[in-house]
């Protein structure tokens, strides 16, 4: 093309105006806030469909926006240098390199982009017309250089497949940055965190231990029944027969209540055995997102987690779940957080059947759960030993002080964040 003294110039601002264009839709359309995008295109607005569109093929449009901001760069400064070389002459060269790397990067990077970063959404969907076209028309030419690019990459090892977790890690990730900024608070960092953490824990990671589970022997007489059923911060109980490992039912206090009215207060008609449910046992490997499934389905509210061999575990609640998403839930009878007493020192008793998670909650600590679910197996774990009362050991920015022992079982901790400066 033949340009003429003052057009050659007037070509080169259109072409940066152009490549300011590219850089913007770029940031923009990564930028947008896909949930705003999917909210305002179910009211109607075609400008957020067609962007949905868009970053719903981001390999796609990015390739697009490159391929068109490569290009119109290139060519403007070919035609910077081709006009300064006939202008000054041999000079001309090193003038178009400098004068063009600090238009491009002012005009055509750095100016547009601040703006798309602070108007993403409004950016993106006024750009998203035309960007719409050019990817349309440069999608030949995007395909082949994906191609290319994959068959590159797959030569040395490398997967192109996005990861389907990714949204989830980038979902946690953001919660943690914007709690540490303050932006979040801690209690809605734990409820949102719970919600995530749902299809990664199973029943194991939050039931109460067999050992802290208020059984009731099913052949004690009807008083005795009543008298602990009624002493017991619980509503429902499970009851055995001769051997704790044989469940033979539930028994829910409302039950029992409503046999006792209708037994006109004479405890001697009752039968235990008649104001019983059906127990429901779950496996220890079941998620917990699915388990929330099942109580939901079949407004069951209590199961006794089992595990390969059938052997009772502990027993897990609907909220117990519901806790891992909102919160400990008290009401006038429950203890809190039981097994955790804190201090006014700042350390904390822990019994050592403690769960990891429920110490977090309560302090806002973030001892590591993934290789033990009580305190006392993340101190075995760590050391590889039983340790013995009075020994000290101090991991993960915390001590913990071992206080007592029954056989092999670690029955209590005293546990504190470690001041000293590289732990002691």
């Amino acid at each position: 093309m033949d340009f003429s003294l003052y057009g050659t110039p007037i070509g080169i601002v259109i072409l940066l105006a152009m490549s300011a264009f590219f850089s913007g839709s770029e940031t923009a359309l990564t930028a947008a806030s896909r949930a705003r995008m999917h909210s305002m295109e179910k009211d109607g607005r075609a400008d957020a469909k067609r962007v949905n569109r868009l970053i719903s093929d981001q390999e796609g449009l990015i390739g697009s926006i490159l391929l068109g901001n490569n290009l119109v760069n290139i060519l403007a400064t070919s035609l910077a240098t081709s006009y300064l070389l006939r202008v000054v002459g041999e000079s001309g060269v090193a003038i178009a390199t400098a004068a063009m790397t600090l238009l491009v990067l002012v005009f055509a990077e750095v100016l547009p982009k601040t703006y798309a970063i602070n108007n993403a959404d409004k950016f993106a969907m006024a750009v998203s017309g035309p960007v719409g076209l050019l990817v349309s028309i440069l999608k030949p030419a995007v395909m082949a250089v994906q191609f290319v690019v994959r068959g590159t990459l797959s030569a040395f090892g490398v997967k192109t497949e996005a990861d389907p977790l990714a949204v989830l890690d980038e979902i946690r990730g953001a919660i943690d940055l914007h709690a540490e900024e303050g932006a979040v608070e801690a209690e809605d960092r734990h409820r949102l965190g719970g919600v995530l953490d749902l299809r990664e824990l199973t029943v194991a990671d939050i039931m109460i231990h067999r050992k802290s589970i208020m059984m009731i022997d099913v052949d004690l007489p009807p008083e005795e029944v009543i008298r602990l059923a009624l002493e017991s911060p619980h509503t429902r109980h499970p009851l055995f027969k001769g051997d704790k490992e044989e469940v033979v039912g539930i028994l829910h206090a409302k039950d029992l209540l409503r046999a006792i009215a209708e037994a006109s207060g004479d405890f001697s008609q009752l039968v235990i055995d008649d104001v019983s449910k059906e127990a429901v046992f779950t496996p220890e490997t079941t998620g917990l997102q699915d388990q929330l499934d099942v109580f939901l389905k079949t407004r069951n509210h209590f199961a006794l987690v089992v595990d390969e061999y059938g052997a009772i575990m502990g027993l897990v609640t609907l909220e117990d779940i519901l806790e891992e998403i909102v919160g400990d839930i008290h009401d006038e009878h429950d203890i809190a957080v039981p097994g955790v007493r804190p201090q006014p020192d700042g350390s904390v008793f822990v019994d050592g059947w403690a769960p990891i998670r429920d110490l977090n909650r309560a302090m806002n600590w973030n001892l590591p759960d993934d290789e033990a679910v009580t305190v006392a197996g993340l101190v075995i774990h760590e050391t590889q030993t039983i340790p013995e009362p009075g020994r000290r050991f101090a991991f993960h920015g915390y001590v913990f002080d071992i206080l007592r022992k029954h056989r092999n079982q670690i029955m209590g901790l005293r546990v504190r964040k470690d001041e000293s400066v590289g732990g002691s």
